[in-house]
């Protein structure tokens, strides 16, 4: 099973986030954790005790001065706002204040030079004078509720073609939908929590073959309209407002906010860039609604959605079988139900590879098309260096697209480079403040690094966003166990949802904590129930349990299995008994991993 590892949510700086129950002290923990830095690294930078910044973060104390100015340096604020931060510290200054120090600048991966393929690790900083926006969701006002899937994919459609566009920053999906049916949040709240300095919303009423669409681009700062406009249109003439409305959106930000001059040699570039944008769209209005549909679907992530979602892409296709984005979601639904166990790993996988092949056939530059042949090279193919060239591609062509940076972390964990995993998952964090997904995935590749404080406030975010998220759980167990805090791993545990690492998680806190008798039984239901899709997880137990021999004799059954975790083993933390075994690295080597290369 390898979606764990995938705890799947345009830079947002959500440790600037301020809103009346903002301190001091919590400003500082946002912003050393979006700097990646451990509490001990703090206190060594600043010269204080751990003690006296965790009493700090608490607001239990005030620093001194001298202290606030060793801590405005460690968090990297700029020479010009440190004096302000100082003051604001002890107390001097409105909190308010807090939101004009600069927030941080998103750290990119570091570079390698080892010979071996990787995803892309010299990605550019964005410069804080970029344009930036967050899309809305629109509001559906159509009679029909069921039509909420069609004003969802507009904005969703919109904001994918924006992020595409070169100098351009647009806040994620997830961070940006997560605002869905809150309409008392005013527009400056909504822009301060993602850092932006833009917001589009609109609205969609849809009657037969009839739409109306409102649009309006407001600038955060003044609360002022920089643009707006009202279409009625057939539904054959959606692709053509979708246009207008990037086009607008586009010239009036770089008009307003960096002063270019709109003449017609300007519009001529921002016509060019959302053309190629929109590559691998379709132009038929039915096969675009059934895309949507499907799209809506899938990302619900549940097994009966995504059959259906299957389903709508399926019909999308046979309408226009030349749509290459409606190749690429049915590539991911399939690659879904296969990292899920919800359906025949092999030939699910085997499916996913052909869709996304036809996508990249038909459109050889679809950043999602590649991302999703990256996963099914990585979990399924195991070849490594396919997995990392697709990746290098996802990312040139989608930089800003969070599940591709995931995707490049989970790569980079896979063969041996912890840095730069970390550093990945940093970054994904930062396009989505907001989701669940990015913070879990952080979790865990710090949790792989021994990044241990890192990976519990990446959970502690994580679950603030979704206490009832599936996979994190076993994440926190994993992380309590490897701690030595074994009653909190059992309690953690029992509250996973997925059968595979529940017991599996139970059966080696059990063991911790002495209960071998309730350990045996809790591994004998493990095997009963799970044998067929949770070889990895049982081998893994028995690694923890100190049964070398069954554990190996598990490993090789998930290699038979195909299972998609494995090509991550040698960075799990629990199966590091195995790696002094002689039976461990000819093991790598089956897989394709050569000795030394990790």
């Amino acid at each position: 099973m390898s979606r764990c590892n995938h705890p799947e949510a345009q830079p947002a700086s959500w440790w600037t986030e301020l809103d009346n129950s903002v301190s001091f002290g919590v400003w500082l923990r946002r912003r050393r954790m979006a700097l990646g830095l451990t509490h001990a690294a703090l206190a060594e930078c600043a010269h204080c005790s751990v003690s006296a910044l965790r009493k700090i973060e608490s607001d239990e104390r005030r620093p001194s001065h001298h202290l606030a100015e060793r801590l405005a340096a460690c968090l990297q604020v700029s020479s010009a706002e440190r004096a302000q931060l100082v003051e604001i510290a002890r107390g001097e200054k409105r909190l308010e204040r807090l939101a004009a120090v600069s927030p941080v600048a998103l750290p990119p991966p570091p570079d390698r030079s080892d010979g071996l393929e990787h995803p892309r690790s010299a990605v550019p900083e964005f410069d804080p004078a970029t344009p930036s926006i967050a899309v809305l969701p629109f509001v559906n006002l159509s009679d029909d509720t069921a039509n909420e899937h069609f004003a969802d994919g507009l904005a969703e459609e919109l904001l994918n073609v924006l992020a595409k566009i070169p100098g351009l920053r647009v806040a994620s999906r997830t961070s940006a939908f997560s605002f869905k049916g809150n309409p008392g949040i005013d527009i400056q709240t909504i822009a301060r929590k993602l850092n932006v300095a833009a917001v589009l919303e609109g609205s969609v009423r849809k009657a037969g073959r009839t739409v109306r669409i409102t649009a309006q681009l407001v600038q955060a700062a003044s609360d002022s309209h920089l643009w707006s406009e009202s279409y009625d249109r057939e539904l054959d003439d959606i692709f053509a407002v979708q246009d207008d409305i990037a086009r607008s959106v586009v010239q009036e930000l770089r008009s307003r906010l960096l002063g270019e001059k709109a003449d017609a040699a300007a519009s001529a570039r921002v016509q060019a860039q959302v053309q190629a944008a929109t590559r691998g769209r379709t132009d038929n209005p039915e096969a675009h609604e059934r895309y949507l549909l499907g799209r809506f679907l899938v990302d619900r992530l549940n097994p009966d959605d995504t059959v259906t979602g299957i389903s709508y892409f399926r019909q999308a296709l046979q309408i226009d079988p030349r749509y290459a984005r409606a190749w690429a979601g049915l590539a991911g639904a399939y690659s879904n139900q296969a990292d899920y166990g919800w359906a025949p790993t092999a030939e699910t996988f085997a499916l996913a590879r052909a869709a996304a092949m036809h996508a990249l056939e038909l459109e050889p530059d679809l950043a999602e098309a590649h991302a999703e042949l990256c996963w099914v090279e990585m979990c399924h193919g195991w070849d490594m260096n396919a997995a990392a060239r697709h990746c290098k591609r996802a990312q040139e062509l989608g930089a800003a697209n969070r599940s591709i940076v995931v995707t490049a972390s989970v790569l980079a964990d896979s063969l041996g480079h912890k840095e730069e995993a970390v550093a990945w998952a940093r970054r994904a964090t930062v396009l989505d403040p907001l989701s669940f997904i990015a913070h879990g995935n952080l979790a865990l590749r710090c949790l792989n690094s021994d990044l241990l404080a890192e990976a519990d406030a990446a959970l502690e975010e994580a679950f603030s966003l979704n206490p009832r998220a599936g996979l994190l759980p076993a994440v926190l167990g994993t992380l309590r166990l490897v701690q030595g805090r074994a009653d909190e791993a059992l309690a953690a545990f029992r509250q996973e949802g997925i059968d595979a690492l529940r017991l599996s998680g139970i059966a080696m806190a059990q063991h911790a904590l002495g209960r071998h008798t309730e350990s045996e039984a809790t591994m004998r239901q493990l095997i009963d129930s799970c044998a067929e899709n949770g070889a990895l997880q049982i081998a893994e137990a028995f690694a923890y349990r100190g049964d070398p021999d069954r554990a190996f004799e598990w490993l090789d059954r998930a290699y038979v299995q195909r299972d998609s975790g494995l090509p991550q083993v040698q960075s799990w933390p629990l199966l590091r008994k195995l790696h002094g075994d002689r039976r461990w690295q000819p093991f790598l080597e089956r897989m394709g991993f050569k000795s030394g290369a990790r």
